[in-house]
């Protein structure tokens, strides 16, 4: 009898843990693709409101897909990527930036002389995202990240067709300290972005994240942000991860070819490689 009760109890814990292994699978399954759909939905979202087309309470995927044309880019030259040079599988919307930056053939590490944004690897290819109006381009969107004070934050930065201005911000992933650097989510500090000055006539970048005020009476106020009170760091980091990925070594080949593309008289007056 006891071995007999031993072996059906047996049964019975293995069957129960077979149940319970089933169970935690599905629900593993399920919950990966509704964290995959929130975090493409997330991205949507910010992709908009730096578009400045974000709009409460309508289908916003219908307004991305009508206006915005992710491209795949190399870093290095600017040039458009096919995304069938990535895989057959690959797809523009599942783009990740943190697990190409880790692959060792997609990523790659970046020298620490040269490295301001503090991220030590990141892709050699990037999505960026035309803004079109009427199928005209009016906007260029460039994904960014870099160090803040406590995480890596990453976020969209665009700029006008004249590739000079800013004309918005979003920060959708960071682990900043909320009421403090956590406020580059705050609506009132990322408006102070737009009409800002990114680059002088020579195409060198100018704009700046102050530790303190901007000064309105200052010659250069046009180029200037408030930093964020209470956040020096995070200030800083912001600073520097959005003068990386303007220059030289972030989307600088890729600028200097849309200059010459789409402003090709004022791109002659650009500093030459």
């Amino acid at each position: 009898m006891q071995n007999g009760s031993l072996k059906q109890s047996m049964k019975l814990i293995l069957g129960v843990c077979l149940i319970c292994s089933l169970l935690v699978s599905t629900a593993a399954v399920l919950l990966n693709a509704r964290q995959n759909e929130n975090h493409r939905q997330n991205r949507v979202k910010n992709i908009l409101v730096a578009a400045d087309l974000f709009q409460p309470d309508v289908d916003n995927d219908l307004i991305y897909n009508q206006n915005i044309e992710p491209v795949l880019i190399d870093l290095h030259s600017g040039e458009r990527v096919a995304e069938q040079s990535v895989g057959p599988d690959f797809s523009l919307d599942e783009f990740d930036i943190q697990a190409f930056a880790d692959d060792p053939e997609l990523g790659e590490t970046i020298g620490a002389e040269i490295d301001i944004a503090k991220i030590k690897r990141r892709p050699k290819w990037m999505v960026v995202y035309f803004v079109k109006i009427a199928g005209q381009v009016d906007k260029l969107i460039l994904p960014v990240f870099g160090k803040g004070l406590w995480s890596t934050l990453y976020g969209f930065l665009a700029l006008d067709r004249n590739l000079q201005t800013i004309t918005g911000i979003t920060f959708y992933q960071h682990g900043e300290t909320p009421g403090l650097g956590g406020e580059v989510d705050n609506p009132h500090w990322q408006q102070q972005w737009r009409g800002k000055q990114a680059f002088d006539s020579q195409g060198r970048v100018v704009i700046e994240v102050l530790r303190g005020m901007v000064d309105a009476e200052s010659m250069n106020a046009a180029r200037q942000v408030d930093g964020l009170a209470g956040a020096t760091l995070t200030s800083r980091g912001v600073n520097n991860l959005i003068r990386y990925w303007l220059g030289d070594q972030g989307y600088g080949p890729l600028l200097k070819r849309l200059r010459q593309e789409w402003h090709p008289a004022s791109s002659l007056n650009l500093p030459q490689e």
